[in-house]
């Protein structure tokens, strides 16, 4: 039978028209988060004795940047950070939230899953929230205020500890004790969750977060992964933190395996990173004895503004996007996110909204960002005496506050914070000095000057748009 050319003509164009629509899809996003994950604490970051082989699959596959940053040092205000796109100073919240408290990521935040959620994603948080302090409570804003269609989780730590955990809530409603390693179960949730969504609309994109409570105390491990380090870690404590990183990479390998088994990985953007640097072992005691976390070859740990509280672990996988085999030490941020996302699923955030990232799609490709603003952290409460930090292309710039320590920042209090000056600048370029040991402030005037005043104006905005609680 001989076809007519017209209609071969038609087949194709069709085809061709089917096959644009389909490399034109909007991409799915995954972003996995650590907490308290060191900067060198993986293999694909230089630890010598953790094995991380998925973790250090995904990077070869995709892109591993060496200057990725978390949006706070700790661990509330950075998860509201990462799903604001600002500084959780905006948001009120500065410091981690302890059960109970009022303070809160409120319902007004506009959020990545409610813009995703607009623009027809379908969402799902799985893990540690920690942006509240009266969890699964009425009085205040769950995930699903913020946008997510199913979540399950906890307040802050799991407990008793990662091993058979208690403390869990799906949807409103508390789960019980659950069976297994924290890491393992978070991941069983959200491919649950997917593997549903799947199946009722596979062609609706989805938004996944999935935030380990791993390797922050109380840290438990799988016998198996334990004893693989007993005879190269110092004790026994350091072979369970050893394992604990082990374990989150089988957990992420478990992911990436699943998603290839649904044919969603080539047009899936994976994301990587921790919410701040490492616990300092037995900082409060015997119940931070397994924090063997480590930053090498940053200054500090986490709580400091150095950068070992905030430069962290930044991985990203997408085949039909990120070309394979890259290394990247372009400035990227966890407040990046938003704007990015957003572009990804062809939707704006609101125009008056003070975003502090922008999109990070050039750096896929090797292209420098277009910020208009620096990286700025405030942290009151930091454990080093230089509390405000900035940093802006290669330079990073530390400054100290004349008033005492805050948890938060109240009508009580929020003219001293509000009136507070920087002083005793330090300067230094992390293209040369990744481990801040040299400043440059004296040597270099010119350069403190120009860094200086850019801080001060950014300290300031920062300062002025920061929400005060009980006004």
């Amino acid at each position: 039978m001989k076809i007519p050319l017209p209609f071969l003509v038609m087949i194709s164009f069709v085809a061709c028209l089917f096959a644009e629509a389909k490399q034109e899809k909007r991409p799915n996003v995954v972003v996995v988060l650590c907490d308290d994950l060191g900067y060198g604490d993986l293999a694909c970051y230089g630890h010598p004795k953790i094995k991380t082989p998925h973790l250090d699959r995904m990077a070869k596959g995709g892109i591993r940047f060496t200057d990725f940053y978390s949006t706070a040092p700790v661990c509330s205000p950075s998860r509201v950070g990462l799903l604001t796109g600002r500084s959780p100073n905006r948001a009120g919240v500065y410091d981690w939230i302890p059960s109970g408290r009022d303070v809160h990521m409120r319902a007004s935040e506009v959020t990545i899953p409610k813009l995703l959620k607009k623009a027809g994603y379908a969402t799902c948080m799985s893990g540690k929230w920690h942006c509240n302090g009266k969890f699964n409570n009425p009085q205040q804003p769950q995930p699903d205020a913020a946008g997510f269609d199913h979540w399950f989780g906890t307040q802050n730590n799991a407990s008793p500890s990662h091993e058979n955990p208690k403390n869990f809530v799906r949807n409103g409603k508390p789960v019980g004790v659950l069976k297994g390693y924290s890491c393992q179960l978070v991941v069983d949730e959200a491919l649950g969750w997917l593997k549903k969504q799947q199946a009722k609309t596979a062609e609706q994109p989805f938004f996944l977060y999935v935030a380990f409570h791993e390797p922050h105390e109380p840290v438990a491990s799988p016998k198996e992964m334990v004893n693989q380090y007993d005879d190269v870690a110092k004790n026994h404590n350091q072979a369970q933190y050893f394992a604990n990183v082990t374990n989150i990479d089988a957990a992420v390998g478990k992911l990436m395996k699943a998603l290839k088994a649904m044919k969603l990985d080539e047009n899936t953007l994976v994301v990587f990173t921790s919410d701040n640097g490492p616990e300092t072992l037995l900082r409060y005691g015997p119940r931070s004895g397994r924090s063997f976390g480590v930053a090498d070859p940053l200054r500090g740990m986490k709580l400091w503004t150095t950068e070992a509280g905030f430069r962290v672990a930044g991985i990203m996988h997408w085949p039909a996007r990120i070309k394979a085999g890259q290394v990247s030490d372009l400035p990227v941020s966890a407040l990046d996110f938003l704007p990015t996302f957003c572009e990804l699923a062809e939707t704006k955030p609101p125009k008056d909204l003070a975003l502090d990232g922008t999109s990070f799609l050039p750096a896929l490709e090797g292209k420098p960002l277009h910020r208009t603003k620096p990286l700025v952290w405030v942290y009151y409460n930091a454990l080093n005496i230089r509390r405000v930090a900035m940093r802006d292309g290669d330079w990073k710039v530390l400054a100290k506050l004349n008033i005492g320590k805050y948890n938060t920042v109240h009508s009580g209090n929020a003219d001293q914070v509000k009136g507070a000056t920087l002083s005793d600048f330090q300067v230094f370029d992390l293209s040369q000095d990744i481990g801040e040991g040299k400043d440059l402030a004296k040597t270099n005037p010119a350069k403190l000057a120009e860094l200086k005043e850019r801080l001060e104006t950014h300290y300031r905005e920062l300062v002025e748009g920061s929400h005060v609680w009980g006004k």
